[in-house]
């Protein structure tokens, strides 16, 4: 496949990936806004609780497997690879689904002294059962840079899921809305995946082929479990050293910022973890590509960030309620750790697409264990949910300098590179930010001062940046009429 080829593969994958983050952020984002209004933090609390538990364990449910197939060459792979793959998947998530439910359900109950965890945790764990089942097809379509199959499967089983929800949350079904709407999409992903891909198993199952696979994917799984450390221990130790209300306030502010950051990055690494490992042996592309990911990344995410800061408070309060008020402070702490975390974004997938997942899994183990795990720990013994989010803050510029010094000597990427290429969303976002300050501080309704902000920040964005959104519009255009054909 040919740099052109590929590049409209990219633009095209982002588009699909766009629309599928779009739709499934805006839907999804719609049901919490319902279920809040049935719900309590102490109730998205015990589904935070039952999440932290689960996946610890749920981390090791595909063993990298996934990973594995798509960083390996096409000529490298055999049938047997992708059958082996999927039996071993299926058969270790059996065992995983068993242990969730006979031993850590029990003890999540005892951890937080919460009786309903016992009944919350099993049925929160069924997507457990069938991720392994899809794992291959999810490969296949991802190494094939499908992403428009990708993206409808996505959007109908979240779609799914959110009618589900929304239906159990007005029928009075309470947490139990929050769970069925976490397990929902993985009863309408599983026949779309087989219809999409018309890839069935056969039962073939070989020791080379494991060998192969699972020589990658351990480095995965191991960087999966200190990932799962990173984006949990907070969750833990709230639950655990504050109340479940506190937890609950916590996530939603979490679920913001941050986890809004990490649905978009998670996207545009499934368009670029192929091209990295395709390109692994041309350092000069890589480096484009990356810079480019950065830039786009910051581009999309920049903008709601700044809205959050600045107009957190009357939305919040608007649209959820005085319930949530105690989220607002948290919540504009951690934009402002996702708008540091931006300067990095994606170096994972560079990095695990280069062939390179040991060195992504040291930089876990030290960033896990020397930065994130004391600092959160003191953040919120001292300060509780507050000290947690500043925390959070601290740890994304310790991780930007110890990234930094990893992309300069692996791809030649220096803090200059970044800098320059955010540019244009440093400049847009400084003065979308005082404008929009001074609209709201003179008196200016919260949504009037909110489309303000958006339009100054496209605008400038536009302007300084026209001719390459033009040109990214025209390989969009040119990669769809490509596929179309």
């Amino acid at each position: 496949m040919g740099p052109h080829n590929i590049k409209g593969k990219i633009v095209s994958g982002v588009f699909w990936n766009v629309l599928q983050l779009i739709i499934n952020k805006t839907f999804s984002f719609a049901i919490k806004l319902v279920l809040a209004k049935f719900l309590f933090p102490e109730q998205f609390g015990l589904v935070g609780m039952a999440a932290v538990f689960t996946s610890f364990v749920q981390v090791f449910n595909e063993l990298g497997i996934g990973a594995a197939l798509v960083q390996r060459k096409d000529e490298h792979l055999r049938d047997s690879h992708f059958y082996t793959a999927f039996w071993t998947g299926v058969v270790w998530s059996v065992g995983i689904f068993l242990l969730i439910t006979f031993v850590v359900a029990p003890l999540a109950a005892n951890f937080y002294n919460e009786p309903l965890l016992r009944s919350i945790i099993p049925v929160l764990s069924i997507g457990v059962l069938s991720s392994p089942v899809n794992l291959v097809h999810r490969a296949q379509l991802t190494k094939k840079m499908d992403f428009k199959k990708l993206a409808f499967i996505g959007n109908a089983s979240t779609i799914f899921a959110g009618a589900v929800a929304l239906v159990l949350a007005l029928q009075g079904a309470g947490v139990w809305s929050l769970v069925f709407n976490s397990v929902a999409s993985f009863v309408i992903a599983m026949p779309l995946y087989f219809r999409a891909t018309g890839w069935m198993p056969k039962l073939i199952w070989e020791k080379q082929a494991f060998n192969d696979i699972f020589g990658f994917g351990i480095y995965t799984t191991g960087t999966s479990i200190l990932n799962n450390l990173l984006y949990n221990l907070d969750y833990l130790l709230i639950g655990k050293l504050v109340s479940a209300s506190a937890l609950g306030v916590y996530t939603f502010a979490f679920v913001l910022t941050d986890t809004f950051r990490n649905q978009f990055t998670i996207m545009m690494n499934k368009v670029m973890y192929p091209v990295y490992g395709r390109h692994q042996d041309d350092p000069g592309l890589l480096k484009k590509y990356y810079l480019k990911v950065v830039t786009y990344n910051s581009l999309i995410i920049y903008p709601i960030m700044v809205l959050l800061i600045i107009l957190g408070e009357p939305l919040i309060l608007n649209f959820f309620g005085s319930k949530w008020e105690e989220s607002i402070l948290p919540m504009k702490i951690l934009a402002l750790s996702v708008m540091v975390h931006m300067l990095v974004s994606g170096h994972a997938s560079l990095l695990r697409g280069q062939g390179r997942p040991k060195l992504e899994l040291k930089l876990q183990f030290f960033k896990a264990v020397f930065l994130y795990a004391p600092l959160i720990t003191l953040g919120i013994y001292k300060y509780g949910i507050v000290g947690a989010s500043w925390a959070c803050v601290a740890y994304k510029v310790l991780e930007v300098i110890l990234i930094q010094y990893y992309l300069k000597k692996v791809v030649d990427i220096s803090i200059k590179d970044i800098l320059t290429h955010l540019k244009v969303p440093f400049i847009a976002s400084a003065v979308s930010f005082v404008l929009t300050s001074m609209l709201y501080l003179a008196g200016v309704h919260y949504l009037i001062c909110a489309m303000v902000l958006g339009l100054t920040y496209t605008g400038i964005v536009v302007m300084l940046m026209h001719e390459e959104l033009m040109l990214q519009y025209r390989e969009l255009k040119k990669g769809r009429v490509k596929q179309v054909a």
